[in-house]
């Protein structure tokens, strides 16, 4: 043991699990390690071993004696400290390293569930470079999305692709489907679904405001009329979208022929109403059927009549 070790009684090397081993250490060594920011206290453990304090925290650690002479040894409480530090800064807690790959460290997200990640990763989530998601949490939403339309989530996709999952309809049936097309409702049952067009759809009034117009409201048909607010049009929040209405068709067909015929009235009843396609194509994946919203009204009393001949 050296006289260093013996002057700093903050060092407790039976503490650290660290088994002094009684041998010379070289004044070359002690020199080396002063200038890579370490103090040698003792040979450990075997002959090839030293502990060594670390300059910055004063707390020792156990290092080959070949990687004192090669490289720059990293104190572990220092780097456990960054590693907190990081998943502070992260939003997550540190709770401890992997005890089966060093690589690796186990956090707990603000969820409650404990992540494995590897410490870079959980810097470049502190520098906002990367985001960190609960596999448990993630997996949750992905079966309530496929429950909502009637699917059941069995699991990734047998074929490899990241952006589809394996489902089961309700009528037993398994198919992959894209995830996108599950959140947005965009697709059917190949066992027991039908085609739009003979599939039951919806004719729908919107009221949103654009902000270089204002208020105006938009007319068509849709299988999910929902999914086509909120995905479909790619419209953005700040236009504070409201479905006003829906009736439903029987068909695909039978909306899509209803609602050209109703537009094209709307067109030669109230031109002066009719958005321009370039002031819509600003805020909608589309440049027609919207009018301003005085004409909303008109429309309304338009579908409750198409609503009443379809129920006749």
């Amino acid at each position: 043991m050296t006289k260093a070790y013996r002057k700093n009684t903050r060092l407790d090397l039976s503490q650290a699990g660290l088994q002094i081993i009684d041998m010379p250490i070289p004044g070359a060594w002690h020199d080396l390690a002063r200038q890579k920011g370490m103090t040698i206290v003792a040979r450990v453990q075997d002959r090839y071993h030293l502990a060594l304090a670390c300059d910055a925290c004063g707390k020792p650690s156990r290092h080959k004696i070949s990687a004192l002479r090669v490289c720059q040894p990293q104190c572990p409480h220092c780097l456990e400290s960054q590693w907190q530090a990081d998943a502070e800064r992260a939003g997550l807690t540190f709770l401890r390293r992997d005890p089966d790959d060093n690589m690796y460290s186990w956090y707990r997200a603000p969820c409650g569930h404990e992540l494995r990640r590897q410490p870079d990763r959980m810097r470049q989530i502190a520098a906002g470079k990367n985001g960190s998601r609960c596999e448990i949490c993630h997996a949750a939403r992905e079966a309530a999305e496929a429950e909502t339309c009637g699917w059941s989530l069995l699991g990734p996709d047998p074929e490899g692709d990241v952006s589809y999952r394996l489902y089961q309809h309700g009528c037993g049936h398994q198919q992959r489907i894209a995830r996108a097309n599950m959140q947005t409702n965009r697709f059917a049952c190949t066992n027991c679904g039908t085609c739009w067009s003979a599939a039951p759809s919806w004719l729908y009034l919107l009221r949103m405001t654009f902000p270089d117009f204002g208020p105006v409201v938009k007319c068509g048909y849709s299988r999910d009329p929902a999914s086509r607010m909120h995905f479909q049009l790619g419209m953005s929040t700040d236009l504070g979208s409201k479905l006003v209405t829906q009736i439903p068709m029987a068909t695909g067909h039978d909306a899509i022929r209803t609602e050209k015929r109703l537009h094209r009235k709307l067109r030669r009843t109230h031109p002066d109403s009719v958005l321009p396609p370039e002031i819509i194509a600003r805020h909608l994946n589309v440049v027609s059927e919207v009018y301003d919203a005085a004409l909303e009204p008109i429309i309304l009393a338009e579908l409750t009549r198409i609503a009443a001949s379809t129920q006749t």
